[in-house]
């Protein structure tokens, strides 16, 4: 899905002010929904690593840090979206 498709869908099921990671579509897999918050986007963190590496051209290692500093790391609020490892 590219961005516009992601924020097509998400629109689709009403929610607003959903923030999305930059530059990691391939990664989104839906949203999150938890208890009295608002629903926030959701991405596979594998993929995310997997971007890094394959565009960004960064090792694995590189890949790690940089997303563990620069996108878990960036908390911009609520919204911040998730990011799962899936089993």
């Amino acid at each position: 899905m590219d961005r516009d498709e992601i924020v097509k869908w998400i629109n689709h099921y009403a929610v607003d002010d959903v923030l999305l990671a930059d530059g990691f579509e391939e990664a989104f897999i839906g949203m999150c929904t938890r208890f009295g918050m608002e629903p926030v986007a959701a991405y596979d963190r594998d993929k995310c690593l997997e971007v890094l590496v394959q565009r960004a051209g960064m090792s694995y290692e590189e890949a790690v840090e940089y997303f563990d500093f620069n996108v878990i790391g960036a908390w911009v609020g609520d919204q911040t979206p998730v990011f799962l490892t899936l089993v």
